[in-house]
């Protein structure tokens, strides 16, 4: 009967440590998860600004192109009566 209870103690054991195991490997999982996370976090954040940086760059150039324009450019309806 006390090798009966030693075995029961023992698959016992084995199953909480495979538990232990099985968890553990899950949060190793998860931590590999949010780092992976984060850093494409940061990507989109540097992509994000670069992107912001170019559209103000074209608008100040669109901005430039029109003013340079005539299409652009209020007319002066008194001055061309004359």
């Amino acid at each position: 009967m006390m090798n009966a209870d030693m075995d029961a103690v023992e698959t016992e054991n084995q199953v909480e440590l495979e538990e232990k195991t099985r968890l553990i490997n899950q949060v190793l999982e998860l931590q590999h998860t949010l780092e992976d996370l984060s850093a494409r976090v940061d990507a989109v954040k540097e992509e994000n600004l670069k992107l912001k940086s170019e559209n103000q760059v074209l608008g100040q150039y669109i901005e430039n192109l029109m003013s340079a324009s005539s299409v652009f450019q209020t007319t002066d309806t008194k001055s061309k009566r004359k």
